[in-house]
């Protein structure tokens, strides 16, 4: 018999969820603060004149290009995180504490932000030197190209994190003898789905926290199964297989291409935003140029006010490839009860708000909210009588 494996009919916990609506609250409220504090900066940067001193100060020592971006960035950036910082703290370590859902001690947050800082950094400012090099080549259709270019990042990117970066947060085991049984039963779940997969792996969830979480990660021969060791030892064979079939449904589904496109998409108007506001810029703030690097806090609000205006679409659109995955889960397994249990389950280890307000699904939610999830699941499960 499998380690870990719990019986399949687990029902929602009242208590949780009273927690869950609090948790939810309370970072949303961190949210709208974190966003507030970032605008604020950003204008300071720009209104007052700040960001042409810092690039007339840099041009004293470098007056090229690459190193004036690469300088530039990383001086109001690394500004930027240490007034976040403490923030960042309270939101990342000790309200999951407080709400006894993180595992993970000062040291192991700290070492995690220093890796996010060094990938993220690295990642980010490839792409905005690639941004400025084709605005200053290309000052008309920069927007155009670089759309185009950060497309094909993203691919290469979707190819090389499973392998590359993913095991630089997580350690990835495959699953043991104990396991062996659940392992070829997820494998075969693949096959019928016509899916290639390398293999089943275990990552240490643990070390950070209690919730539980499991995917599909990688493309073509990168492609393999991922659970979480929370994931396994709370859940049951059955559960596991239906949560699984639904990661399933969006390879399947065309997803994750689908969602490349549709990013590119969104990136290509919030590019072109961006491009007319900087020749904007270039009369209203005295940039040199919309490649002026005094203008990159104009850059910025203006994505992210693009990016909150278009987030209830872009979420939208999540929300309808999540239920399309659900419901290939629910037809692939034939076990509408089983899902409807891994839901319930995920939900009180998650502390997840089952039922939220629908201005706050429509705004914020990637997926469904899961108390939909799970009655659309009962419902099949009723009807096939599974």
């Amino acid at each position: 018999m499998e380690q870990g494996v719990k019986i399949t009919n687990v029902e929602l916990d009242p208590g949780r969820q009273v927690r869950a609506k609090e948790y939810a609250r309370l970072n949303r409220r961190l949210m709208v603060v974190d966003m507030v504090i970032t605008a604020i900066y950003f204008l300071a940067w720009l209104v007052l004149g700040w960001s042409g001193a810092l690039k007339d100060w840099l041009m004293q020592y470098t007056s090229n290009e690459w190193l004036l971006v690469f300088l530039f960035v990383l001086s109001i950036g690394g500004i930027l995180f240490l007034i976040n910082l403490p923030l960042s703290y309270y939101q990342g370590f000790i309200l999951p504490h407080r709400y006894e859902l993180s595992t993970q001690t000062v040291r192991g947050w700290v070492i995690d932000q220093v890796k996010g800082i060094l990938v993220g950094g690295v990642l980010g400012l490839i792409v905005l030197e690639i941004i400025y090099a084709v605005l200053r080549a290309y000052p008309t259709y920069w927007w155009l190209i670089a759309a185009a270019i950060l497309l094909i990042f993203n691919v290469i990117l979707a190819n090389l994190a499973p392998t590359l970066l993913m095991p630089l947060f997580n350690k990835f085991t495959p699953l043991g003898e104990e396991h062996a049984e659940l392992a070829e039963r997820l494998v075969q779940l693949a096959k019928r789905s016509g899916t290639y997969v390398r293999g089943v792996f275990s990552f240490d969830m643990s070390r950070r926290t209690k919730e539980a979480n499991a995917g599909l990660t990688g493309l073509g021969n990168s492609r393999r199964i991922i659970i979480g060791d929370t994931l396994l030892k709370e859940f049951s064979s059955d559960e596991i297989e239906t949560i699984m079939a639904h990661e399933l449904g969006h390879q399947v589904n065309k997803d994750i291409p689908l969602s490349i496109i549709f990013g590119s998409i969104t990136t290509l108007v919030g590019l072109y935003l961006a491009s007319l506001a900087l020749n904007w810029g270039v009369s209203a703030f005295g940039f040199s140029s919309s490649g002026d690097i005094a203008a990159f806090p104009l850059f910025v609000l203006v994505l992210g006010v693009f990016g909150l205006v278009s987030m209830p679409l872009e979420n939208g659109f999540s929300r309808w490839r999540e239920s399309k995955a659900d419901q290939y889960a629910l037809a692939l397994t034939l076990n509408g009860s089983a899902f409807a249990s891994a839901l319930r389950r995920l939900a009180n280890q998650n502390l997840a708000d089952a039922d939220p307000e629908p201005w706050v699904e429509w705004l914020l939610y990637s997926h469904p909210a899961i108390g939909k999830r799970i009655a659309m699941a009962e419902q099949d499960a009723h009807h096939k009588g599974s």
